[in-house]
């Protein structure tokens, strides 16, 4: 195939230039997506055959990043690309959660969508080129695909909207949202903002879709002059109408029984539905030759349990949409019932539980220095992070029999999104690194709404001063064709989750939204229900920060007593050496003798040396500082030091009087007496003694020291006139006349005339 380019302009007039029929032309689908130095190749590759048994969409999404996309090496050992890093787990989701929806529901063939990042620019944030890429690789298939779609991230600089800004620019947004969409709906958004009003969201959604309407465009011509526009033919599932209808006929009235009884026991109704299932297979006849030639037993029962989800998710649906009753009895805006409590565990710095309805977190806080940071060496960044959050799921958390495998992308979106909601209110110029682990106990229903209550619960228990509680509501949706009738959920239930239209998790404080998390699965999705979702959430979200503010109304006003105190000091940067010392003596050695932790940071924009003193005994910190800064201080003149003699020479003794810097003690300035000798001054080596620094030669940087001007003067001294040297001026007169009235040199003999040399 001949290579295809499409070329999209943003409005700040850089272009994204997508091109197939180049690269990696034996998979399914195959595009390189450009902008600026950044380019990106995206492959999909889809089996010819679903397996046997699935029936789900078995999607895998990766996105990998090459350290020479930038010219730079992997650490570690190996020296080569290894397991996802939190930021490709992060993107492949992004990417994932806006693809998903769009294959058809029966299609169950599995498929790969590979993006790979080869080229990157140091300002170009390459995430918001993954979705167009991975949807385009698609468009170039024959694939199965309700797309195209594409994905920006919207932002707004100083007042301005922002497509796919730079790195820079993100950092000085207010702001800051990814959103994937086809061009008639948005399907997924998630970012956060500094606590921004539910009308500035809305209209960050629609400048970004307008936006994503172009990249769309540009996918469907691709597609047709690619000739892609017809799909491969599939049959991946075995269907009997009529076995459709049975099941409909014989279980519905009995499941809208279930779902209209209102119980809040998330078991019970498990149970109950899955009786209700079990009766009916339990019933079924023997099957006829005639379905025997269609399909074996084992899909007969694969059918039904598939007819019987769909009978579940229409009586659910119908019973919230007719009757406006939810699975667990509540009303459509209620909050189910909330206790918290704090300081739970004596261990941890701060801690607390969270509990709303069936979900459960148990949340910690940990205070450490900047020993403690979390070194990021990702591929366009390096940094430090002094802000952490981890989100633990177990498997008993829903009661599953099942081990836990580390952490999975799950774990790793939920603590994402808690992070961001979390992290715009932590106290500026915080002097701890601080985090927060949330293990979630129990779960029915957003445990990463519950991880960020727990949070903000958790850091007021460890006295961490934050601007403003952040709580956070997840809200669902349930419509009918077309949204004609449709109902806004507050605080979902995992099952109203599954079997719902939409998951919109929305985060924020009393002022404002801080992150939000969106996933739609219905079409045509409005944004007048948007905005009604976003005032519903609101109410939710005041609602549980007043139950906060009741359980701890403020942070702790000190820090509890196991918590490390710390200090931190600003220091010359041309002292850092000094307070290190040669391999790291120096700084050790004051560690072992005072038993603190000390940590120094260069500040290379501002030239100056950052030292953290850290300890849970006062007395330490007060041993380090002193110690810290008498190697720092800066030598004055008339100032009074403790010094240590050094060395004795001939004409006096070099003082150790400050760490690392040594004066030069005169013979003279020892004591008024004159001395004929240094041994009549009694100094040894190693003699501690007071000495004042009386000049500091502005040419050298020497130093004068003096012992004797600490004491008093004899009465009746007088000071020798000192005449600075080269300029002494005629000598005193002899007698005989002046110096030079000696006569000519040669009236006094001749120089062999002295007399035999002795």
């Amino acid at each position: 195939m001949k290579p295809i380019k499409k070329t999209i302009a943003l409005p700040d007039g850089r272009e994204i230039t997508i091109e197939t029929g180049k690269l990696a032309k034996q998979a399914d689908g195959a595009v390189e997506v450009r902008m600026g130095d950044t380019m990106l190749l995206a492959t999909v590759c889809s089996a010819p055959e679903a397996g046997e048994g699935v029936d789900f969409m078995p999607l895998t999404v990766e996105y990998k990043e090459k350290y020479s996309s930038i010219g730079r090496y992997p650490g570690g050992f190996l020296k080569r690309e290894g397991r996802a890093n939190d930021y490709e787990i992060l993107t492949s989701r992004l990417v994932d959660r806006v693809l998903r929806p769009l294959f058809p529901d029966n299609y169950h063939a599995e498929t790969f969508v590979n993006v790979t990042l080869y080229s990157a620019s140091e300002n170009e944030a390459p995430d918001a080129l993954a979705g167009i890429a991975a949807s385009a690789a698609l468009a170039c298939s024959d694939i199965p695909f309700n797309g195209p779609i594409s994905e920006v991230r919207i932002a707004r600089v100083d007042g301005e909207w922002v497509i796919n800004p730079t790195f820079d620019q993100i950092e000085r947004a207010d702001i800051e949202l990814m959103v994937g969409a086809t061009y008639d709906n948005i399907m997924m958004v998630e970012g956060e903002m500094n606590e921004v009003s539910e009308a500035e969201l809305l209209e960050a959604l629609k400048v970004a879709h307008e936006e994503i309407k172009k990249h769309c465009v540009a996918q469907m011509e691709l597609m047709k002059e690619a000739g892609k526009e017809t799909k491969r033919e599939y049959n991946h599932e075995v269907n009997d109408d009529a076995l459709r209808a049975d099941v409909h006929e014989k279980c519905y009235d009995k499941a809208y029984a279930i779902a209209r009884a209102g119980s809040a026991d998330k078991h019970w109704r498990n149970e109950s539905f899955a009786a209700i299932r079990q009766e009916y297979i339990d019933s079924l006849p023997e099957m006829t030759e005639e379905q025997l030639a269609l399909y074996s037993p084992e899909q007969r029962i694969a059918m039904v349990k598939r007819y019987y989800h769909d009978v579940e998710k229409e009586a659910m649906r119908r019973c919230v949409l007719d009757e406006g009753i939810r699975l667990d009895g509540r009303k459509t805006t209620e909050i189910r019932p909330i206790w918290c409590e704090i300081d739970y565990l004596p261990g941890p710095h701060g801690a607390a539980i969270f509990t709303r309805g069936e979900t459960q977190a148990l949340v910690t806080t940990t205070l450490g220095t900047t020993l403690d940071e979390k070194i990021v060496d990702e591929v366009l960044n390096q940094s430090k992070e002094r802000f952490l959050l981890h989100y633990n799921f177990p498997p008993f958390s829903t009661g599953e029999a099942r081990p836990q495998r580390g952490v999975g992308r799950r774990e790793i979106g939920h603590g994402n999104l808690a992070h961001r909601a979390l992290k715009r209110m932590f106290p500026d110029n915080f002097p701890y690194t601080c985090r927060i682990v949330s293990d979630i106990l129990e779960s029915n229903g957003s445990s990463s709404m519950a991880t960020v209550c727990g949070g903000t619960l958790s850091l007021l228990d460890a006295g961490v001063k934050m601007k403003r509680p952040v709580a956070g509501v997840a809200m669902g949706l349930i419509s009918d064709e077309g949204n004609v009738k449709y109902a806004i959920l507050s605080d979902i239930l995992g099952d109203e989750d599954h079997l719902g239209d939409m998951d919109f998790k929305v985060t924020g404080t009393t002022e404002g939204i801080t992150a939000t998390q969106m996933d739609i699965k219905c079409d045509g999705l409005s944004y007048e229900v948007l905005e009604k979702a976003l005032n519903q959430a609101r109410e939710g979200r005041l609602h549980i920060l007043n139950i906060i503010k009741e359980t701890i109304p403020e942070a702790r006003e000190d820090y509890k007593p196991h918590v490390p105190r710390l200090i931190t000091i600003e220091i010359p940067k041309e002292m850092i050496g000094a307070v290190i010392g040669p391999q790291g003596k120096v700084i050790q050695g004051i560690q072992e003798e005072t038993g603190a932790t000390i940590s120094i940071d260069e500040d290379e924009k501002l030239g100056i040396g950052r030292v953290e003193i850290a300890s849970k005994d006062k007395e330490s910190i007060d041993a380090a500082l002193a110690k810290i800064k008498a190697i720092v201080a800066q030598p004055e003149e008339g100032e009074i030091y403790e010094g240590t003699v050094r060395s004795i020479l001939d004409f006096g003794a070099f003082v150790e009087f400050m760490p690392g810097r040594d004066g030069l003690l005169h013979i003279s300035e020892i004591s008024w007496d004159r001395l004929d000798n240094m041994e009549a001054s009694g100094l040894k080596e190693g003699d501690k003694l007071q000495v004042k620094l009386i000049e500091i030669d502005k040419k050298t940087g020497k130093y004068r020291l003096s012992t004797r001007v600490l004491t008093p003067k004899p009465e009746g001294y007088v000071e020798r006139e000192a005449r600075p040297r080269g300029d002494r001026g005629p000598r005193p007169r002899r007698e005989g006349g002046e110096r030079g009235d000696r006569g000519p040199r040669n009236d006094r003999g001749p120089r062999n005339d002295r007399g035999p040399r002795r």
